[in-house]
């Protein structure tokens, strides 16, 4: 892994060096390059852009494709305001508004783990607004006696004063192995290793989100699980078939079951990180999606909008 800065001085060694937009009082990093067919790219929980910049997808769905990546909130260098809820549904509607703002029209939206299901979100409260979905390795169903994947000393209980010093320290030392475990059965990639910023995904705050997004897993896709049928633009998911953090045959392939349009690439041999695995096949999945939503506009079906105060769940609130 090489040397690992300490997380405190996370800000000062990786300061931003994309762009800002500022939603509702909470500002937001964004990469914005390319042009053409508008993609957006969500990371997972407790990634950030960079995860997507050293995958190679960008490089392989050029030149047609604008993309825009964002650090979610409370990730990289975005805000996450407190006393609000952060559930899918509240940052897909947080990030619509960011798009709009942005001028961006019709977006296919890449979503990896937790972040696709915040691109599902997108989906279901915005289906004229997104082109179509692509959904790596998400965790879509709630699972009796699962617990969702959390970072090693991953304390929902801790104090401030512990988060600021045990706990970043203890994470420093877990990191590689935690790297390894996500990447498993495929080696961490080098590229990956000499460009991710390490420190920023181990300050408190970002940990603080890690543990957020983890805790309310359980109620948000008890709460989605209903309105899957509803979706209506095109998906396609993608997930590894020997990924060790979400179970491949529980969430992905049970989601292509339920939504009869989707398509489904299981990779084999590949675990959680198939966007690093297999860049080709996501910007070939990217592809097939904008083809399919270009053959269907025009001819979008009427259909009953979702109940969206089941969407907006934060780690404490109940669907209504």
């Amino acid at each position: 892994m090489g040397t690992v800065r300490s997380p405190w001085r996370a800000d000062d060694d990786h300061a931003p060096t994309f762009r800002f937009v500022t939603v509702e009082e909470t500002r937001l990093r964004y990469l914005d390059c390319g042009s053409g067919q508008p993609v957006v790219l969500l990371h997972g929980n407790g990634s950030m852009i960079e995860d997507f910049l050293s995958s190679g997808i960008i490089e392989r769905a050029a030149p047609d494709h604008r993309f825009i990546a964002f650090d979610r909130p409370g990730f990289g260098h975005s805000d996450r305001p407190h006393g609000r809820s952060w559930g899918p549904g509240d940052q897909a509607t947080l990030l619509c508004r960011a798009l709009r703002k942005l001028g961006i029209e019709r977006p296919i939206v890449v979503g990896h783990s937790w972040g696709a299901l915040v691109a599902l979100a997108m989906g279901l409260l915005e289906p004229e607004f997104v082109s179509g979905l692509v959904l790596m390795s998400g965790y879509y169903y709630p699972v009796a006696g699962a617990k969702p994947f959390m970072l090693p000393t991953a304390f929902p209980f801790a104090s401030d004063v512990v988060r600021h010093t045990v706990v970043p320290f203890m994470r420093r030392l877990m990191a590689p192995d935690t790297l390894r475990r996500v990447f498993a059965p495929c080696a961490v990639p080098d590229r990956f290793r000499r460009t991710y910023p390490l420190p920023l995904a181990l300050r408190a705050s970002q940990m603080r989100a890690v543990d957020e997004e983890a805790a309310m897993l359980p109620d948000v896709t008890a709460a989605f699980r209903p309105l899957y049928r509803e979706l209506r633009p095109p998906v396609h998911l993608i997930a590894g078939s020997d990924d060790r953090i979400v179970e491949t045959d529980v969430h992905s392939a049970r989601l292509h079951q339920d939504l009869s349009a989707s398509t489904f690439h299981r990779v084999v041999g590949c675990g959680h990180m198939v966007h690093h695995a297999v860049p080709d096949d996501v910007a070939a999945a990217i592809a097939q999606v904008r083809d399919r939503a270009g053959q269907g506009r025009g001819a979008r079906p009427r259909h009953r909008a979702p109940r969206r105060q089941w969407l907006h769940i934060g780690d404490s609130a109940v669907a209504a």
